[in-house]
């Protein structure tokens, strides 16, 4: 055991907030995680968490190691991005998150194929439409559909995803076929919506011959996994506003239909999310790479799959 993974232990504990969550993040058990920290401690000789049956945080002086822990792990890191860019052989563990539908839809499928080619990098996979911040969580790299709040960190860009207003054919049979944005706010329809922690009101961006608005929608059914929109809207529950890519065999097979079609939804940005000291780790860019390249020609393909109408 070195002295450096007892360090990338006090981070993680520290990050994480807990020691049981740390462990599992690394693969160690909690009683290596803890002897990691007595030793860091005992070493320093300070105390650099308080300690009791139900909470764990950090004392001043573990605040203060926490900031020069962090320029350890980067100058160890770079070092090492240094070596694998000469021997062109990158290796580590990558940690990156994504969206339950981009996820499920075009990430995870591109991940065997690249560890394929790459067999000394492992990787984990964070599939969550809850807000994450790729800082506090230790993320190499995070893809996301929108705007991100944080405008410090690095963004590349993939695509702009078309997106629809759909719903399933026995909905429209019993609540008719809006085709404008303004049916929709008048109570007459149900929507599906995707709640994040915080989020207070519903607005869909959609496109008028103004240019576009924003209306704010309603409805009884609420989930912060978009995939169980989806499942809702195949149900006949309501109207989901979802990006074509992750329903387009649901449009082409009819289970779903493009309804409000006069007011079509802004596409959205699809992107990536890294630190600038992160893109610097080849493995890191190498990822990026493979997958901008996989899944930018299905993104754009997809409502040519959907056989939508132009």
């Amino acid at each position: 055991m070195s002295y450096l993974d007892n360090i990338r232990t006090f981070v993680r504990v520290y990050e994480l907030g807990s020691m049981s969550a740390a462990g599992r993040d690394l693969r160690i058990s909690p009683a290596v995680t803890s002897s990691r920290i007595s030793q860091l401690e005992d070493h320093l000789g300070v105390r650099l968490f308080q300690r009791t049956t139900r909470s764990l945080s950090p004392t001043e002086q573990g605040k203060a190691f926490y900031t020069g822990a962090c320029e350890v792990l980067e100058s160890v890191e770079s070092a090492e991005a240094q070596v694998v860019n000469i021997t062109e052989q990158p290796r580590g563990a990558l940690y990156v998150a994504a969206p339950l539908g981009l996820g499920r839809s075009l990430i995870a499928p591109a991940v065997p194929d690249f560890l394929a080619r790459y067999p000394e990098v492992s990787l984990r996979l964070r599939l969550t439409d809850r807000r994450f911040d790729i800082t506090t969580e230790g993320l190499d790299l995070a893809f996301f559909l929108g705007q991100p709040e944080d405008s410090a960190l690095r963004i590349r860009k993939i695509a702009d995803v078309e997106r629809v207003l759909c719903a399933s054919p026995a909905y429209i049979e019993a609540r008719g076929l809006p085709v404008h944005g303004d049916e929709l706010i008048s109570g007459a329809h149900e929507c599906l919506n995707l709640r994040f922690p915080g989020a207070t009101e519903f607005q869909w961006p959609l496109t008028t011959p103004e240019g576009v608005k924003r209306f704010r929608v309603s409805g009884r059914y609420e989930s912060d996994d978009g995939n169980v929109l989806t499942d809702w809207a195949l149900a006949g529950c309501g109207i989901a506003l979802k990006p074509i890519f992750e329903i387009a065999d649901h449009l082409k097979a009819g289970r779903l239909v493009p309804v409000a079609t006069e007011t079509p939804p802004e596409p959205i940005q699809m992107a990536c999310l890294f630190t600038h000291r992160r893109r610097q780790d080849p493995k890191t860019r190498l990822f990026m790479d493979f997958v901008i390249e996989r899944i930018g020609k299905v993104v754009e393909d997809a409502g040519s799959r959907a056989q939508l109408p132009r």
